[in-house]
């Protein structure tokens, strides 16, 4: 087993082996605190740009399959955790860890204390690192580090489609506009018979338009959501024609931004699905998945904006709705089934708010 070495921009590192593929990756690194869903979570389109610390010990129990992945590729730049299970055991399972790193060419890094990398990320904001099994010398991985954090990558544009394409139904007619759609959001739709147009992040409102849709779902997806000023123009113009819109995570942001309200990044972020948010409307708690760095401020709301929902861990807006647009916002994901599936309700509340 081949070394390897956690380098952070601040200097931090940390020395381990190497899983998966042999090579240097760079991303911003970011903890997430699920038990399970590793395969999800790499698959996440959300996480493009980023390496993920896993914080449960012991990742891999279960294998790996296929039909547990959220979208057509991996997207997390690397993946870290404390020990990679080497006797996976599932009836589900068609390969193992390791090889389904190998063979979707991800750089991994084991036997790190990764609970010492969460506390520094708690302590000092999630930052950017790199990942190396070429070079073991902190000072020119240091160097190169500095030098990939002088670029800024166009995270959307590397997952968004570049075509539209369409899933049958003869219920209500979805827009979704894929900022890096995960496969359950899309399943959720189908479940209740409704065509779906998956259409590129950057269509402008008269394609959009020309489908006559009855709404339109603005999607999960990676990066800075204040970076798609063209984007959120297009939400503004959407919701100016009274067309009802859902966002959800990356598309709740979206939809906050074209409504008035404004965006700051968080610390380290909320990453796992085990984050506590409380309905402010039933007054009920749900356990979510949740994976995001940036978050809704609680000031100056505008006028119409009624909040729903909030994080109980640290009082983070978690969801929105207005009292005369039909318009729905979530943070977390309704789809992603860590209750497993008291928050699917969103969904139906969505087809409620398109009418007849």
């Amino acid at each position: 087993m081949k070394n390897a070495v956690l380098l952070l921009k601040d200097g931090t590192y940390f020395t381990g082996e190497n899983f998966g593929i042999e090579g240097e990756v760079f991303g911003e690194v970011v903890f997430n605190t699920s038990m399970t869903g590793y395969q999800e979570i790499t698959t996440d389109a959300s996480y493009n740009g980023q390496m993920v610390c896993m914080t449960y010990p012991l990742i891999g129990n279960y294998g790996m399959n296929n039909e547990d992945s959220e979208s057509y590729k991996t997207h997390v730049e690397g993946f870290i955790v404390k020990e990679l299970c080497q006797h996976h055991s599932n009836f589900r399972a068609t390969t193992s860890p390791n090889d389904y790193f190998i063979s979707n060419k991800i750089v991994g890094i084991k036997g790190i204390d990764t609970r010492a990398l969460t506390q520094h990320i708690r302590q000092f904001g999630s930052m950017e690192g790199v990942i190396s099994t070429k070079c073991g010398n902190i000072e020119t991985l240091l160097k190169k580090l500095n030098k990939y954090c002088q670029t800024k990558r166009q995270l959307v544009h590397e997952v968004t489609i570049k075509k539209p394409y369409i899933f049958e139904g003869n219920g209500k007619k979805i827009c979704l506009l894929d900022f890096g759609v995960k496969s359950n959001i899309i399943n959720s739709l189908t479940k209740r018979d409704c065509e779906i147009i998956v259409l590129p992040a950057f269509s402008d409102a008269n394609t959009i338009m020309s489908y006559e849709p009855d709404g339109v779902l603005l999607s999960n997806g990676p990066g800075d959501p204040r970076d798609l000023p063209q984007v959120i123009k297009v939400v503004k113009t959407l919701v100016d024609k009274n067309v009802p819109v859902f966002g959800i995570c990356l598309g709740h942001q979206l939809l906050s931004l074209a409504m008035g309200l404004t965006i700051y990044k968080l610390k380290f972020g909320h990453h796992g699905g085990n984050h506590a948010v409380k309905d402010l409307l039933t007054t009920k708690c749900y356990i979510t998945c949740q994976n995001h760095n940036y978050a809704v401020s609680h000031k100056d709301i505008p006028d119409g904006i009624t909040i729903t929902h909030y994080n109980i861990n640290d009082k983070t807006i978690e969801g929105f709705i207005h009292k005369e647009k039909k318009l729905l916002s979530i943070q977390y994901h309704p789809e992603a089934s860590p209750g497993p599936t008291d928050s699917a309700y969103l969904f139906d509340d969505f087809i409620k708010m398109l009418g007849r």
